[in-house]
């Protein structure tokens, strides 16, 4: 029989039996009747069915008891087969580039998300010169811990046309600001907690019937009142700080968080830095209109003599700041189905929230009262040492310490 005639008679063969040999199978036929063909056979079998020539002589081995395989079930040996992607290219660490400027997260859940679709990442990756698809994109991006969300209580607004420049702004200037060694915080206030004996939502491990039990109304208490965390999270070391205040979630409180931070963290890991860089919301006590929170951040840069520039996020994307995702998520984790008894506690379970990526965090009680309503006059807010950035300089700003 001549080699055509072998080949045709082999694939013939072939075609009605390949619905049911899986890969170990498929492997040890091809090397039967290579050996049936005798020298020259594992070619032609190799034309015939489209299998690699090294293929058919590596079942030629296993036929032979060369190369056993310990694990009958197994199709390969361990460690066999195609490398992963990831392993060969730094297709992982480019992606996470790609989403980290556009991620969002809910203070209320660990899941992370982004506003870049999984076809705009492909072709921006295919562009850097890897080839990867859609569907492997999707796969990445649950590895890292990314999620598809429903569209419950995620539209905060219209969108700002500048939005994405502001975005961009954002990351390229965080970007330059840690490769100086420079801070760069994430700040915002949590939600408000009710203190005492409350019904917090999640669910935690206890005997059955040891359940705690709690109040049936989350009428506040009087004595205990509410209190408002506000935190500060460091983008480059992974920790942060949380203020846990009794009185109103006003601009001077949350200045004085920041202070704060830098008296028991940021000194010690910036302590040459000649400047902060801030990221916050557009509004609150924190916004980009509230003249107290400016003239607050004035007095800490005279203080501390150290510039502090601060970029506002654009209206209706609160859920994009860094510590949301970061660690509000984390901290709501830790403490679901706990109620939160007293204001020790809340201090308690925020300082024990750890991460696996090393998160830590520090908290402590900021007992101070915070007057509403306070004032600044325009002769106040043009005594200001402040430098507002060509782009949006409502948005982007830098605060200088007065000589």
């Amino acid at each position: 029989m001549d080699k055509d005639k072998s080949e045709q008679a082999i694939r013939e063969k072939f075609l009605k039996m390949k619905m049911v040999l899986n890969e170990r199978a498929k492997r040890l036929w091809a090397a039967t009747e290579a050996k049936s063909l005798g020298r020259g056979g594992a070619a032609i079998v190799s034309r015939a069915i489209g299998v690699h020539v090294v293929t058919v002589h590596k079942g030629l081995r296993e036929l032979n008891e060369e190369v056993k395989i310990k694990d009958k079930s197994r199709s390969r040996i361990k460690g066999g087969g195609r490398k992963s992607l990831l392993s060969k290219t730094t297709i992982q660490e480019d992606l996470k580039n790609l989403v980290e400027q556009t991620t969002r997260g809910d203070p209320e859940s660990p899941l992370l998300w982004t506003c870049k679709s999984t076809y705009n990442l492909e072709s921006e990756l295919n562009n850097m010169g890897h080839k990867v698809s859609q569907r492997s994109i999707c796969t990445y991006l649950k590895d890292m811990g990314y999620s598809l969300q429903a569209n419950k209580k995620t539209e905060e607004g219209g969108s700002h046309p500048d939005r994405n420049e502001q975005f961009e702004n954002i990351y390229t200037k965080s970007k330059e600001f840690i490769e100086s060694n420079d801070p760069v915080i994430s700040v915002d206030t949590k939600k408000k907690e009710n203190i005492g004996n409350y019904k917090n939502s999640g669910q935690e491990y206890y005997k059955k019937g040891e359940a705690p039990n709690v109040n049936v109304y989350d009428f506040v208490d009087k004595e205990k009142g509410k209190v408002s965390p506000y935190g500060i999270y460091d983008l480059s070391r992974n920790n942060g700080w949380v203020s846990v205040g009794i009185s109103s979630d006003t601009a001077e409180f949350a200045v004085n968080s920041i202070r704060s931070w830098w008296e028991e963290m940021g000194v010690h890991s910036y302590g040459k830095s000649k400047r902060i860089y801030i990221n916050c919301d557009g509004g609150g006590s924190n916004g980009s209109r509230n003249r107290l929170w400016k003239v607050r951040l004035q007095t800490l840069a005279n203080e501390l003599g150290l510039s502090i520039h601060v970029s506002h996020f654009p209206p209706g994307t609160s859920k994009w700041n860094k510590i949301e995702h970061k660690m509000f998520s984390f901290i709501s984790k830790n403490w679901r189905g706990k109620p939160l008894i007293d204001r020790a506690t809340v201090v308690n379970l925020i300082s024990s929230t750890k991460t696996k990526k090393g998160l830590e965090i520090s908290a402590r009680i900021d007992e101070r009262e915070y007057k509403k309503g306070i004032k600044i006059s325009d002769a106040e807010l043009l005594s200001l040492n402040i430098i507002k950035n060509k782009f949006h300089g409502e948005w982007n700003y830098e605060i200088r310490p007065k000589t």
